[in-house]
């Protein structure tokens, strides 16, 4: 007989170039992938990811380490697309906005505007900026590649320094696979 699937929703913490991340998810997938910045921010984004698998919650490096891994992989440059299941909580438009954000390719940019065109709402740029700055599936979902109208660099949940340290990281893999 197989073995069932764990009762509990895993996690599992990341150091990286841009500080802690917070790796979580359940049998349905990648839920979040958090910074981490206070002291409480693990035990919060626990209680999160409880409520978005319906589970408690578990550190468990055993079942994040497939998210894990293809993280380290991003961060040593040695991947630029990630092959998880994903299981966002969020409302539809939202999870529609973030379905539209994954195909942006590694080391590019779009705009609001360009992603709200995209899903059939060329109005709503700024609802697109806020489902945007509530994805909780940072870097995996890369709403990071996502700029203002002019190129400018915009709001990020995780703060502009990473976005800019993200944007910079992928622009440099960008150029090393060309040249």
């Amino acid at each position: 007989m197989p073995a069932s699937p764990p009762a509990y929703a895993w996690y599992d913490l990341i150091e990286s170039p841009v500080g802690t991340l917070f790796v979580g998810g359940s049998t349905a997938g990648v839920h979040r992938v958090e910074f981490l910045d206070s002291p409480h921010d693990e035990e919060r984004q626990a209680v999160r990811l409880s409520a978005d698998a319906g589970l408690p919650a578990r550190r468990d490096g055993e079942g994040a380490a497939d998210a894990v891994a293809q993280l380290r992989e991003y961060f040593a440059g040695s991947r630029t697309q990630f092959e998880l299941p994903l299981a966002p909580r969020g409302t539809a438009f939202q999870r529609q906005v973030w379905l539209a954000l994954r195909p942006i390719p590694h080391g590019t940019t779009t705009s609001y505007g360009a992603i709200a065109a995209s899903i059939g709402r060329p109005t709503a740029s700024r609802a697109v900026g806020a489902a945007n700055g509530q994805n909780p599936i940072a870097i995996v979902v890369p709403c990071h590649r996502v700029v203002g109208s002019t190129g400018a660099l915009t709001g990020y949940g995780g703060g502009m320094e990473r976005k800019r340290w993200l944007l910079d990281h992928e622009a440099a893999q960008r150029q090393s696979r060309v040249a």
